[in-house]
């Protein structure tokens, strides 16, 4: 099974077209195999090894520091050092209102954090502008910056938070890492 050639079929089942040199494009079972499990192996890593950077604007502070507090650790997540520097995180974490004047800042900041990199819209007003309904307020940071995971609530509850944290794993676990391309 695993010395055997399969050919490429296309997304019906059927076998993909010929090239132009008349045969089929082939790959090796043992391949297939491997790139899967180290595809698994990167995921289940980058999993337990979340660095977030904590883009703290508002009231939702008070929520983010009892989430980082012993009584709700997030150590046991793999995300309990915050990084101050885009640079060397990979979660953003929007906590409470941006404004019009914060959101090119907060563009900035997302755009210096290296890849894979992922964002948490922390509470209502990161989420949905929250009940500032005004010209000064962002109505969403999905506006400028495309958001992963979101947490309700005004402000959302640490149980809220630790379960955003872990959707966001799962999400992390089960996608395609880039580090894994044709040539294993």
């Amino acid at each position: 099974m695993y010395g055997k050639r399969l050919p490429i079929v296309d997304a019906a089942g059927s076998p993909a077209a010929q090239a132009s040199g008349g045969s089929t494009h082939t790959k090796h079972a043992t391949v297939e195999y491997l790139t899967t499990r180290k595809d698994e192996l990167v995921g289940w890593a980058r999993k337990f090894s979340l660095f977030p950077y904590p883009f703290v604007t508002a009231c939702c502070a008070m929520e983010f520091m009892a989430v980082s507090a012993s009584a709700y650790d997030t150590d046991r997540f793999g995300a309990a050092l915050p990084r101050f520097s885009p640079r060397q995180a990979d979660l953003l974490m929007v906590v409470g209102t941006v404004t019009q004047k914060q959101a090119p800042i907060l563009l900035k900041v997302y755009e210096q954090m290296c890849e894979p990199k992922w964002v948490m819209a922390f509470g209502v007003c990161a989420s949905t502008g929250g009940f500032y309904q005004n010209y000064a307020s962002l109505p969403g940071i999905d506006r400028i910056i495309p958001v992963d995971i979101y947490v309700p609530g005004c402000p959302p509850r640490p149980e809220m938070v630790i379960d955003g944290i872990m959707r966001l794993q799962e999400k992390i676990a089960n996608g395609r890492h880039p580090i894994v391309n044709e040539r294993f």
